[in-house]
């Protein structure tokens, strides 16, 4: 018999490979300890921000508490001290409602013999400055066994002189800045590089004084005219106050209300001042209380925390563009 068959080489015994029949099983299990693995993730990060919420109200409200604790505290027999440090404008240092808060504070506690109102500012609102020298002019007539008195730091100027002129008696260094009793109203005018340029503006108004101070319009006579005249009666009523604040001390010279400033030592030689002094000084040898307890209002630390979530520097962009034409005392 033939042996080739026997030489042959046996077929090899290798099959293809066979899935798993399990495989869908695996797939399965794999996608589903993902989503789940996805799910207890998406829970931590919801109990992490839940958890940072709650801390942040606990946080505001432990500090409202706190604050309204402090202000509850007696503290004796003490002089008051209210700070203007800064420029005077609505929401900003010399703000007048937080002022005015500090200020009636300090005349209804009992403890306190008087207080100082400490400025250190260029001006600034002509309207939040009146505000603030109405109140003091109400105040002092409320309360007057406790006198005012204005410490002068580096500069009060314009707007912050406004303020002071309504105080009892004003004390400065001899080189601190006085005076600037005037108004300004400042802009920038484009037409002519607009022209330049070759840039049209287009402005449409119902009413013809509607683009009155408009920066890219040109301002005619009788616009220029109309806001000097706006200029010289806030101008007067600056110099009403000077007066009235400053009576039979007041030594008026040509220049006194004509924006010029002074150093201090000048001012007290002009009547826009009384003498010299500081914060120690003043609690020390008129109120005869060296105990100072300050009462002005400042930003917490949950405000600015909360700030953080607002828009603080978009409506700050707002407020600069809006008030960029208005008069200001400064």
């Amino acid at each position: 018999m033939n042996n080739d068959y026997d030489q042959r080489t046996p077929p090899s015994s290798s099959q293809p490979s066979q899935p798993n029949p399990g495989w869908e099983r695996d797939v399965l299990e794999k996608l589903a300890f993902a989503n789940l693995k996805e799910q207890r993730a998406r829970r931590r990060w919801g109990i992490f921000f839940k958890s940072v919420t709650l801390l942040l109200i606990g946080f505001v409200v432990w500090a409202g508490f706190s604050r309204s604790g402090s202000e509850m505290e007696t503290v004796g027999r003490h002089t008051a001290l209210v700070r203007i440090d800064g420029t005077i404008e609505n929401k900003g240092a010399g703000d007048a409602d937080s002022v005015i808060s500090a200020l009636t504070k300090a005349y209804e506690d009992q403890g306190s013999v008087g207080i100082i109102l400490a400025i250190n500012s260029p001006g600034g609102s002509p309207v939040q400055a009146g505000i603030i020298n109405d109140e003091i002019t109400r105040l002092r007539k409320k309360y007057p066994r406790k006198p005012l008195y204005v410490v002068v730091d580096e500069i009060c100027a314009s707007g912050g002189y406004y303020i002071a002129a309504a105080a009892d008696r004003i004390y400065v260094n001899k080189a601190s800045i006085v005076g600037s009793i005037g108004v300004l109203m400042d802009g920038f005018g484009f037409t002519g590089a607009m022209e330049k340029v070759g840039v049209e503006r287009r402005l449409l108004t119902a009413g013809e004084n509607k683009g009155f101070l408009d920066p890219f319009s040109p301002m005619s006579d009788a616009q220029k005219n109309y806001a000097l005249n706006m200029l010289e009666e806030i101008h007067q009523q600056f110099i009403d106050v000077v007066r009235k604040g400053r009576g039979a001390r007041l030594k008026e010279t040509p220049d006194m209300f004509s924006g010029l400033f002074w150093s201090g030592a000048k001012a007290v030689d002009l009547g826009l001042a009384d003498g010299f002094g500081t914060v120690e000084s003043v609690a020390r040898d008129q109120f005869k209380a060296t105990n100072v307890v300050d009462y002005t209002q400042r930003e917490g630390l949950s405000d600015r925390v909360l700030k953080k979530f607002g828009a603080a520097v978009g409506a700050s962009a707002v407020k600069s563009i809006g008030q960029s034409v208005l008069p200001s005392l400064k």
